[in-house]
């Protein structure tokens, strides 16, 4: 972990799932080569989003979430810090 690291756990409620939001957002991350963390569903209408990795990457992951791809809605976004880990591979989607 670098100096400059910071992570959140992020809950995007509204039309996330069932339209191809986690892997959109795979496919956006893959341009942050350094994030790290995972997006999985939460239940109906929740993705939960793990994310970490330099202040720089993170900012643009977290901008993307509050948009999303075209065909989400995004009704509410809670962002809260979460404890650095050394557990956390690259960015993935969880089942």
């Amino acid at each position: 972990m670098s100096e400059n690291e910071t992570a959140y756990h992020v809950i995007v409620e509204g039309r996330v799932t069932g339209v191809g939001f986690r892997w959109s957002a795979l496919s956006y991350a893959r341009n942050l080569p350094e994030l790290k963390g995972y997006i999985r569903n939460a239940s109906y209408e929740k993705v939960e989003v793990v994310i970490q990795g330099p202040e720089t990457q993170v900012k643009l992951m977290l901008d993307w979430l509050r948009h999303g791809p075209s065909y989400a809605r995004i009704d509410d976004i809670k962002v809260n810090p979460y404890p650095l880990s050394e557990n956390l591979d690259a960015f993935t989607v969880k089942a």
